[in-house]
């Protein structure tokens, strides 16, 4: 019999209870040091007073009122983010997906309202994850989210990742946006090259094409600055972001130059829930912290400190990770298991630490941004005692 909750997820069998600072505690009492962060959420840790104080209050005035109306908190979180980043205007939505479907809907708009309608195809890139939408699963070459779901949209043309050449090869009349990941998440926390990026914006530029970045999982102070693209010296055009923007609250937003946004006029999207009162006062209280002064440098701080650390303890393991750079940037940091890698971090809750398995086989650590060098030295303890305990019969 078909379990109440559809059976679509593989959960691992522990009831979390409750969570404090960068700790979880499930419902037997036993303490985890949360290095997952409900992948990349949690920034600002669980139970944070600042968040919480703030839910409390919205909660008490208002929850939801549609956006047939005006919503002051709204006003002022596009305006901060304005204020912060390259965009001019932003929708708001209830998730990543929602975000990364705004995007795809802003690019078709845009080349519609400067006459090319017929340029209505999107480069993506291999090994990409941009959701579960259909749209999503058909701008991937991923055989395991597209099976059983196919025919998809025809909307997409998939070039290698890092393949500037390709990049530009895929360009036809029929292309009007390239949009990547500049940190890919799932598909093993790798890096766009500097060529890569920087190419991509003078191919847009080129064409005339707008470049879309998914910073849902990489975005909002994760690298050490704001947004990753900011660590390449160029800007986007468009940029999907989710998770940390919330701080544990569904939300995310589409941002947009006032020149990609040319087509998106009244009755071209909405939402009922994207933007609510509750989704903008939380984060604005998440801005509240992370765009404290120093913020950003401690998370570069933390970032250094446990790339350094995982290069120390990965040749003491070598039985278990692959000796190589640790990947990433600040604090979404990847090592790479001999091992499959959801196996070891399913065997790591039994040492105490949560992290998040991706592909090919990347152990990813993505701790709330808080974390303090304590909370690194700890984390090398119990993947260390992890890898000492994974059966040598599973290693070999």
């Amino acid at each position: 019999m078909i379990t109440p909750v559809m059976p679509v997820y593989a959960r691992a069998n522990i009831e979390v209870d409750h969570g404090e600072g960068v700790y979880l505690y499930d419902a037997a009492g036993h303490k985890y040091l949360d290095f997952a962060a409900g992948i990349a959420v949690n920034v600002v840790g669980h139970g944070h007073p600042h968040l919480v104080k703030t839910m409390q209050a919205q909660a008490a005035k208002l929850w939801h009122t549609s956006n047939l109306y005006r919503i002051p908190e709204g006003e002022r979180l596009a305006e901060r983010l304005r204020e912060n980043t390259f965009a001019d205007t932003m929708f708001f939505t209830n998730s990543g997906a929602e975000a990364w479907e705004c995007a795809v809907k802003v690019a078709r708009a845009y080349q519609g309202a400067v006459g090319h309608p017929e340029k209505f195809r999107i480069i993506t890139c291999s090994n990409a994850f941009h959701g579960r939408t259909l749209a999503g699963i058909a701008s991937t070459d991923q055989e395991k989210l597209r099976k059983g779901f196919e025919p998809l949209p025809d909307w997409f043309k998939v070039v290698p990742f890092n393949n500037l050449a390709a990049l530009e090869a895929a360009i036809d009349p029929s292309v009007g946006a390239i949009k990547f990941e500049p940190i890919q998440g799932e598909g093993g926390v790798t890096a766009a090259t500097q060529e890569f990026m920087r190419g991509a914006r003078a191919l847009c530029d080129k064409h005339d094409l707008l470049l879309i970045l998914d910073e849902i999982q990489c975005g909002v102070g994760r690298t050490g600055k704001f947004f990753a693209y900011e660590h390449y010296g160029i800007e986007p055009d468009v940029m999907c972001i989710a998770k940390g923007i919330g701080g544990g609250f569904p939300m995310g937003a589409c941002l947009a130059t006032e020149r990609a946004a040319k087509g998106m006029t009244i009755g071209t999207h909405g939402s009922t829930y994207g933007g609510n009162p509750m989704a903008m006062a939380i984060g604005n209280a998440v801005l509240d912290v992370v765009l404290e002064p120093g913020f950003m440098e401690h998370v570069t701080a933390m970032g250094q400190r446990l790339e350094q650390s995982l290069l120390q303890m990965i040749p003491n393991h070598e039985d278990i990770f692959v000796n190589e750079p640790v990947r990433g940037m600040g604090l979404m940091r990847g090592i790479k298991a001999k091992v499959p890698s959801r196996d070891f971090v399913n065997h790591a809750r039994a040492s105490g630490i949560m992290a998040v398995a991706a592909a090919g086989d990347v152990v990813r650590l993505l701790p709330p941004l808080i974390i303090e060098e304590k909370h690194i030295a700890e984390a090398m303890d119990k993947l260390s005692a992890a890898a000492r305990s994974y059966p040598v019969a599973k290693a070999a």
